[in-house]
């Protein structure tokens, strides 16, 4: 019997192309498109629309499902939280553990199906050890690697990610080539459920919560100006301290207690090394201390050599050489060579 696949379908190109391949190499494939956020009617109509109408095209069912409430949960409200405690979070990194993998596989494994696909530039191998492994894409400039540390084995062995071996441009040409009118369509950069990109403006009207202004200090405490309040600004931040000073400063530290944000210039923005805690190992359940690896500290880090320790329930994290705005709140995700490792949340 073919294999019955849930492809989750967002109306771009990626998940559009997912669902096509797969369907060329004969499983049995649904489309899925779950609803996670109200954001606005035009904007979730269009998107639902598209994937209706490419899978109409590939002759295949879709499905609209409803998962705002996981997604409030899990994604919008650990957003604003975190946000809210001076630290910076990774909204993707969550939608993608508890909605696009958690919830999803549970509704579609309650459906029969065998498992689900997703449009993501990564590969899943198991490996000689037995457990499923995320591998680094065959295109280096559109890895999702780094999204995707939280998986669990579980989760894992019913994935498919069909993209894995093909960069964005071949994805493309394959829609072209298809005929499916979404080849040309841009892909979407912003955080999906802040419209205008604002997030301090999203935060506010979220939380009813208003976050007044106060000091930019050094170091030693001296203060250095006003700022408009903590939830404007992360770790590494240079531009739009609203700041003249004889040398551009950068975000060092943000105390919400104090309602402080630190500055600092030039070498003080890096740190030889990081500590992350609530770790999930992928490729391997166990690290000897000291081992080698490659660590990247955001998603759009070109990743460098470290050696890692396990710390009880953490992981400490020392490069060869300092980093640049190692930021409270981001993933540090470790890599084996192309294998992901494993990874945790910055402290």
């Amino acid at each position: 019997m073919k294999k019955r696949v849930a492809v989750g379908m967002s109306g771009g190109v990626d998940s559009s192309v997912a669902a096509y391949l797969l369907k060329e190499a004969g499983y049995d494939v649904i489309g899925v498109t779950m609803k996670v956020w109200k954001k606005s009617d035009i904007y979730g109509q269009k998107e639902e629309k598209d994937a209706g109408y490419i899978a109409s095209s590939l002759g295949i069912p879709h499905y609209i499902v409803d998962f705002q409430k996981e997604f409030q949960q899990h994604v919008v409200e650990y957003f604003v939280r975190e946000y809210t405690a001076g630290r910076t979070p990774n909204p993707c990194i969550a939608c993608n553990r508890y909605v696009k993998w958690e919830a999803l596989l549970h509704k579609a494994l309650e459906l029969g199906v065998d498992c689900i696909a997703t449009g993501h530039y990564a590969r899943i191998e198991k490996l000689c050890n037995g457990r499923y492994a995320v591998r680094n894409s065959a295109a280096p400039k559109k890895d999702q690697t780094y999204m995707l540390y939280r998986l669990t084995q579980q989760q894992l062995s019913h994935t498919l990610m069909p993209l894995g071996e093909y960069t964005k441009e071949d994805v493309r040409q394959i829609a072209q080539n298809a005929g499916l009118f979404v080849a040309d369509k841009p892909d979407s950069q912003e955080i999906c459920f802040v419209e205008d990109d604002d997030y301090a403006k999203f935060i506010r009207e979220y939380s009813s919560v208003e976050f007044p202004a106060g000091n930019f200090v050094d170091r030693k405490g001296n203060v250095m100006g006003r700022h408009k309040g903590i939830i404007h600004y992360t770790v590494g931040q240079r531009r739009g301290l609203g700041l003249s000073l004889a040398e551009s400063a950068y975000v060092l530290e943000i105390r919400p207690k104090e309602n402080e944000v630190v500055l600092g210039y030039g070498s003080e923005i890096f740190a030889k090394e990081a500590v992350a805690e609530n770790i999930n190992f992928v490729s391997r359940d166990t690290i000897e201390d000291g081992m080698q690896v490659i660590a990247k500290i955001r998603y759009n880090h070109s990743g460098a050599p470290a050696k890692i320790y396990q710390e009880g329930d953490r992981l400490r994290c020392i490069f060869e050489e300092e980093q640049r705005a190692v930021t409270p709140g981001q993933a540090l995700v470790l890599y084996d060579g192309e294998y992901v490792l494993g990874g945790g949340t910055i402290l």
